[in-house]
């Protein structure tokens, strides 16, 4: 039996008491921050009962120095390297879901199928397909709060003294203790080794993986090679089953150059 069909059993909920909490610096435009979303995934998955995470957006200073050479021109034409990164706190307005959706749809947009995500327009379609509340996520582009959450976010970034993205701080329940940081991208098993040597020696409890329609209500599109991840299983045979999904009506494809995407219907 397989992980596919153990998760078609019941799916534990997670324990609501985490001892450890993960800060991960993004930077929305960064490939490897892209690829260290398929990586925290499958980690949240399967040990997120032990953590929380909070996603801080970075930002290269050159891109926030150059503002002010597009700030005579009107919002609808505006194009900027630094809007995506306020787009994502704008939509994080809407609730953490649909800031993690759209950063996704964001960074999808960007690597997959090459779109120019520092255009406003652009944002905006990206928000309508991440289904936000288009009316609410125009305005909280342009509020107050969104420049605030943003500068804090850049203010953390500097107080920890984070140099490169992807970077992860791992935090335990006991103030007194530092952080430990990991620079860059890394793999799987050493990011699940750090996070268990932070919460001791006895083994951890790995989760099962949800059933995949609880998988697909979570995250509304998902890389072939990502479902192979998760259930630990070929990508021959993610494939096939998601085939199966896909003749049952439930999922469609989405081809593109270098990936295989599955996005619920």
């Amino acid at each position: 039996m397989n992980n596919l069909d153990l998760a078609k059993q019941i799916y534990d909920s997670p324990n609501p008491v985490k001892p450890m909490e993960l800060y991960i610096f993004l930077d929305p435009l960064n490939m490897e921050c892209w690829e260290l979303q398929s990586i925290m995934r499958k980690l949240q998955i399967e040990y997120g009962h032990y953590f929380s995470m909070r996603v801080v957006l970075s930002t290269k200073l050159f891109n926030l120095n150059s503002q002010q050479k597009t700030s005579s021109l009107s919002t609808d034409n505006l194009t900027h390297p630094v809007l995506a990164s306020v787009a994502v706190k704008a939509a994080e307005l809407q609730g953490k879901r649909a800031g993690n959706q759209f950063l996704h749809k964001l960074q999808e947009q960007l690597f997959m199928q090459i779109k120019d995500v520092s255009s406003y327009q652009v944002l905006l379609e990206i928000a309508q397909e991440a289904n936000l509340d288009q009316e609410e996520f125009k305005k909280d582009f342009h509020s107050v709060h969104t420049a605030k959450a943003f500068q804090c976010d850049l203010q953390i970034t500097r107080e920890m003294e984070i140099t490169e993205v992807p970077s992860i701080v791992f935090f335990n329940e006991c103030i007194e203790d530092e952080g430990v940081k990991i620079s860059g991208l890394h793999s799987y098993d050493t990011y699940l080794t750090i996070l268990q040597e932070m919460l001791g020696s006895d083994p951890l409890n790995r989760q099962a993986p949800p059933s995949l329609e609880e998988l697909f209500t979570k995250y509304t599109t998902i890389a072939t090679r990502e479902i192979a991840s998760i259930y630990n299983i070929s990508q021959e045979t993610a494939e096939r089953e998601m085939k199966k999904q896909m003749l049952q009506q439930k999922v469609e494809r989405i081809c593109l150059p270098d990936e295989t995407l599955w996005k619920v219907k």
